[in-house]
């Protein structure tokens, strides 16, 4: 008792070096292992034994309690004998069961399945390289997720609320005030008052549920939903065939990929899913209520639909029916309803992703640098959607178009914003956020209507379009493979299996005579927008297919460089014919700096005025500076700008139409297999911005 009393004392003064952190009294056992530790206390004695019975997995013999027994960091939810009694009161009120008691299921196949689900739920294994969770580390903010998955493969959220002893798991499981943060040999073990018990429901599932039980909410949009016809996608949540190809070892991970010709090392790790997911943006019943529509109206439809025709919540450009077809993707109310959605699972922490911008340090995630978006693709017919965050903005708007202090010594902030160029606020703060739940999607209420009107599409086309390569792939989002806040070499660097394997990107396309590796950037990174980057070596041939455009028109097709001598040369390709893409320009050689001749790259000076002359420049070559919107290695006031081996090369000025999907290839014209292919971004410019005479395009 003298020496966990001391250690506790001494876990105290550390963490009282902490901001925000509780600093009462933690008990600390470092003699014991978890699985010791839970059956020195009897209110544990129910969940440990559930521990030695369930397997670690289907193939293995190992129990859960001997793997607490092992070294390793282990963050565990430990339920209480009390907890599971009252679980089990759920299923009894479920109809699962007659009483409350094991011995009342008839059905062993369905308790096992239960008892496992109490166990993996519980368990967090945050590997070899990663310490146990403490409260203190968890995420600050209501309804972000931890960076690990459970036993059970799901991501766990975290709530607050007014009392700051309060911490709840999913919003629903609170974490016992006094009984957390137990520090333990091989891990850290916080008392449950209940059970951590998820529920592993799709989309498609919880909206039908809302129209059963005329559940309010969501129950606008739930209905326009299933009358879209959009029940069937919104079921699907994983491919299948990927989990037999993984499960049977035919994707592997990819070992020493230095000795192919990547400039980084280490072992490339296969995904162990291709999940799918969706987004969902829904206005929500009170406020249809307040434009005069009952939820419950059984002519609901008709008169949503004529609502949205009334309020002018389309484009003049758009082709559209108003009849009661509303499956087809023709008609006004599909076009409306699709809009809402993304098809990736966008969780509350990377709504907009903050990395590397300007005057933005990720040891201070909290403090907002420069304005950010992203800009994603919507389901149905494709339309740009943007997510915008600043900190002036104080929240994630959709299609918000603020004035921005871009000038040649600005901050990149915002400065002003029209109230026509508000946009929606996603209020993934709010009790109605739908984070948890639902397996392959989340839903964020809305404060106001979402469409893609005239005055959209004419403030896209007056801006600069920006798109993270990544940020096409939607896979790569639903999966954790973007952006995952991990250090462990399976988040760092993922290999993504052969396509004559399996096609793991539906918007990316390559041949087997190369190996794709994206590289991730937890802390730092590699100098370009987010951090992050897909690399590939071989006789790569790599295509993607492209956002839409907002209207028709010039626009100018950019491609990001960070040039070194490990890079290829590449002869691009670019068109709306998937089959016979023209070649597009000479070939984009990746190994040639900003200071090479051919450029016309100067540093920049004191002199704006000669900086612009530089600029122009480069621009009759087909080069660019690079943007001083993102910096360099955590450095938060070195942009690429001023980086000397960053350039932006202009591909080709063509003519774009917003109906036509387009493609961009990049074939490797080396004799070699080990010179690199590199996506970082692209950059689609209309001709109003690049080429303004009243107001010449930023350097940002």
């Amino acid at each position: 008792m003298k020496k966990n009393f001391l250690s506790a004392l001494l876990l105290l003064v550390l963490c009282g070096c902490r901001e925000q952190v509780d600093t009462s009294l933690r008990y600390v056992f470092t003699t014991y292992t978890v699985s010791s530790y839970l059956e020195k206390f009897e209110q544990y004695s129910e969940y440990y034994r559930l521990l030695g019975e369930k397997r670690v997995s289907d193939v293995s013999e190992t129990s859960v309690l001997q793997l607490l027994s092992a070294r390793g960091h282990y963050t565990v939810f430990a339920p209480t004998n009390e907890a599971i009694d009252a679980y089990l009161d759920t299923l009894v009120t479920q109809g699962l069961i007659e009483y409350p008691a094991w011995e009342a299921f008839t059905d062993s196949i369905k308790r096992d399945s239960i008892e496992r689900a109490i166990v993996y739920n519980s368990i967090i294994d945050c590997g070899d390289n990663e310490d146990a969770l403490h409260t203190w580390d968890f995420p600050t903010q209501s309804g972000y997720e931890m960076v690990r998955t459970n036993m059970n493969d799901r991501k766990l959220s975290v709530y607050y609320t007014a009392d700051p002893n309060d911490i709840l798991i999913n919003g629903l499981y609170p974490i016992d005030h006094k009984n957390r943060d137990i520090l333990l040999l091989n891990g850290v073990v916080h008392q449950m008052e209940q059970v951590v018990a998820p529920r592993s429901i799709t989309a498609a599932t919880y909206l039908w549920e809302i129209i059963s039980e005329q559940r309010e909410g969501y129950l606008v949009m739930a209905r326009a939903i299933e009358a879209c016809g959009l029940m069937d996608t919104l079921r699907q949540w994983r491919d299948e065939r990927y989990e037999t190809l993984y499960q049977r070892g035919l994707i592997t991970n990819l070992p020493n990929i230095n000795s192919l010709g990547f400039a980084d090392g280490g072992m490339a790790t296969a995904p162990r899913h291709r999940l799918i997911g969706f987004t969902m943006f829904l206005e929500t019943d009170d406020y249809w209520r307040s434009q005069g529509l009952d939820p419950a109206d059984p002519d609901l439809l008709p008169k949503l639909q004529e609502w949205v025709q009334e309020q002018g919540l389309y484009s003049q450009d758009d082709v559209f029916t108003t009849g009661h077809d509303y499956q087809s993707p023709e008609n006004l109310l599909n076009q409306f309803v699709t809009y809402h959605m993304l098809p990736m699972r966008i969780p509350a922490d990377k709504l907009v992703i903050h990395h590397n911008e300007s005057r933005f340090n990720v040891n201070n995630p909290d403090k907002l640098g420069m304005a950010c978006e992203e800009l994603y693709t919507s389901m149905g017919k494709r339309r740009l959607i943007k997510l915008y965050e600043s900190a002036e903005s104080q929240g994630v708007f959709l299609n918000r178009f603020p004035v921005l202090d871009t000038g040649r010594h600005g901050t990149g902030r915002e400065l002003s914003c029209d109230a026509d160029k508000v946009g929606c606020r996603v209020g993934r703060e709010r009790p109605e956020a739908v984070l948890s739940d639902i397996i392959n999607a989340v839903i964020y209420p809305l404060e106001g209507p979402l469409a893609y009107t005239d005055d959209v599409r004419d403030n896209l086309h007056r801006q600069r379009l920006r798109i993270d390569g990544v940020a096409m792939l939607p896979e790569a989002m639903t999966n954790d493979i973007r952006k995952k806040a991990s250090e462990t070499q399976d988040a760092q660097q993922v290999y993504i299996p052969k396509q004559s394997i399996i096609q793991y990107f539906n918007d990316m396309w390559m041949n087997d005579d190369c190996n794709m590796v994206y590289f991730n950037a937890y802390k730092y990174g590699w100098p370009g927008k987010n951090g992050d980057e897909m690399k590939a070596v071989g006789r790569y041939e790599v295509t993607y297919r492209l956002p839409p455009v907002p209207r028709r028109g010039v626009y100018e097709l950019r491609y990001a460089i960070i040039s070194t001598d490990r890079r290829g040369v590449a002869q691009v390709y670019f068109g709306s014919d998937f089959d016979r893409l023209p070649v597009a320009g000479i070939p984009m050689d990746w190994t040639i700096p900003p200071q090479n001749p051919i450029t016309a790259w100067e540093a920049d000076t004191e002199d704006d005025d000669y900086n612009s002359e530089i600029d122009k420049r480069m621009r009759n070559n087909g080069y660019m500076n690079g943007d001083k919107s993102n910096c360099v290695l955590g450095a938060p006031n070195n942009s690429l700008r001023e980086y000397t081996w960053a350039m932006r090369r202009i591909l080709l000025r063509q003519y774009m139409d917003p109906e036509l999907t387009y493609y961009i290839r990049m074939k490797s014209v080396l004799d070699t297999d080990a010179k690199e292919f590199y996506m970082d971004y692209i950059e689609l410019c209309p001709k109003e911005v690049y080429d303004n005479p009243e107001r010449p395009e930023d350097i940002w």
